[in-house]
Formats: structure tokens, sequence, C-alpha cells
């Protein structure tokens, strides 16, 4: 777990509560530190991320991570409970937001769900996903919609099937030319955005209003099937 929190007691709190419930505990009170650590050899299960966090505040923090294609789960901690600041964390890729003060136990409950979800989600295999009136198998690359064939090239199969493993959380465009692409050199937004949008008039029902495939404006999309 990486805590990212400016106020040196809660922060130590917080360190000895997960710590005492068997988790291996990073803090830090700089968000450059914490970024420099997520996008390290070293992977972290979640994040705990202090909306107030010094320098950056957290919903840039956040914002940052999502454009580098750092998928870790994030867990927003916050004074503020007005609901634009929680939609605003939402729609950033955060996975929960909790506002101050909490209990210790409550905030636990929640790293235990986004855990269990997110792993549930690296670790099972997908061979086969139905949604609305769509299956799509991928072991043999096919979809069907209402029992008609579907045409889809082999990369539009695995952007799919990307989304589809990182269903309900904001993917990067950075994510997908790494993870699906394979590279880390230079490919216009353009080139991922023409192939999703591609994408989308295959599975949705209206691709100007998609369902599925939703846009989160400045940094990716979002599967929501």
């Amino acid at each position: 777990m990486l805590i990212i929190e400016d106020d040196p007691a809660t922060g130590a709190q917080l360190e000895l509560f997960f710590g005492a419930n068997a988790f291996e505990v990073f803090r830090t009170n700089a968000t450059e530190t914490a970024l420099r650590l997520l996008e390290g050899p070293a992977p972290f299960d979640i994040v705990l991320l202090d909306q107030m966090a010094p320098r950056k505040n957290g919903f840039a923090a956040l914002q940052l991570a999502r454009e580098a294609g750092i998928d870790t789960p994030f867990l927003i901690i916050s004074a503020a409970s007005a609901e634009e600041d929680k939609l605003r964390g939402f729609s950033l890729g955060a996975d929960d937001y909790v506002t101050k003060p909490f209990s210790p136990r409550e905030l636990a409950a929640r790293v235990r769900v986004i855990l269990k979800r997110t792993h549930a989600v690296m670790e099972e295999p997908v061979e086969q996903y139905l949604f609305d009136d769509l299956t799509i198998n991928f072991s043999n690359h096919t979809a069907q919609r209402n029992g008609i064939k579907l045409q889809f090239t082999a990369l539009e199969f695995s952007i799919l099937h990307y989304f589809i493993l990182h269903r309900g959380r904001t993917v990067s465009r950075r994510q997908l030319l790494v993870d699906v692409w394979g590279i880390k050199g230079d490919i216009t937004t353009r080139t991922i955005d023409r192939h999703v949008a591609s994408l989308r008039k295959k599975i949705e029902t209206d691709p100007t209003d998609p369902k599925y495939i939703q846009t989160v404006y400045g940094i990716g999309y979002k599967f929501t099937g």
C-alpha cells in the first residue's frame, strides 16, 4: 500500500493501522515521490491519496498517474464532501472516495472491496464475455449480436479484451499504447481514437452516444459493459 498524506498525524495513524493489519506500507507527503514510486518496478496493490496532498493536489496527481498509464487502484481521502468533488474524483479514475473524519475500520473495509474486485479482474481469464445482446468469444476471435456474426480485426479484439479486463476503470491512451500496441514510442492520439471509434461502431447501438466505451476527457476511456 502507498499512502500519500500531507498531515503527519493522519499519515502515521494510517500507516500504523494498516501495518498492523498485514499490509506492507509506504508513506510519503510528496506527490512527485509517489509518482516515481508508482512508475517503478515494485507494484503497489492500492494507493490512499489525500486530495489535498501538497504541491500537486490529489486530483492533479491522480490525473497524472492515469495519463502515465498507472492503473493501480486509488482511494481518495478528502475533507471535501461536496458532490462535485466526489464526481470529479471518480471521473479522473478514482476507485473510491472517503471523506474526513472517517473510521479506520470502514476505510479498511473499502480497501478490501477494491482489492477483491481488482484482483478478480486481474486473475480471472476471460474467454467469453456477454453484455446486452453481444457475445464475444476471445478463444476463437468471434463475436455475435443476436446470432449475427460481427467482424473484428485482431487489434480491435485486443483493445476490447483489454477494456473488458479493466472494466469499470479508466484506461489511459498511454496504457493502450504500451499494453495493447506493445510499444513505448510515439503514436498519435488520433490513431488510438480511430481504432476505438471503429470498435464503437461495431458494439454500440449509437456510436455517437456510447454506452459501453465511454470517453474520460483528457485521459482515455472506461468500459462499462
